[in-house]
């Protein structure tokens, strides 16, 4: 992530961060997790987009994937956060392509590890988080990957 474009660059794409250039580099030295207890996904519906909070059944926080980079401008040090991205789970595969990278409570430490610097060692983190049988945007009883439709 660099100035000017980097305070714009909300998300990455899981599949391609080890190679392109603005995240390459924090992909192999700045990792971080972003604690959340849920997120939005938006479904366009006729010309409009309704928003789905997406969260565990048990409402215990979880921790997406990020990047996070620091550079000056002038005297004034900026700090910016990325959440990296992957293909949407069957789950939420019919309200959005996309969904953020939630990092297993087990990989946190490698995730966090400043001493791994091999994309390859990583990769298999970047897919999307598993949904359980039972898991349905329509019930809203997913077991992990719980949907409650707004709007």
């Amino acid at each position: 992530m660099t100035p000017g474009i980097g305070d714009r660059m909300i998300n990455a794409r899981g599949e391609t961060v080890a190679d392109k250039p603005a995240f390459r580099h924090p992909f192999r030295t700045r990792r971080c997790l972003v604690v959340a207890d849920g997120f939005y996904e938006w479904q366009r519906q006729d010309g409009w987009k309704r928003p789905f909070f997406v969260h565990g059944r048990d409402d215990i926080p979880f921790a997406f994937a990020g990047l996070w980079e620091h550079w000056e401008k002038g005297d004034q040090p900026i700090y910016s956060c990325t959440l990296l991205t992957t293909d949407a789970n069957e789950v939420l595969a019919p309200i959005h392509d996309r969904m953020p990278v939630i990092v297993p409570r087990s990989a946190y430490d490698l995730w966090l590890d400043p001493t791994v610097k091999d994309p390859n060692r990583l990769q298999p983190l970047l897919v999307p988080f598993p949904a359980e049988p039972g898991d349905d945007p329509a019930d809203g009883e997913g077991s992990h990957c719980r949907v409650r439709g707004g709007g």
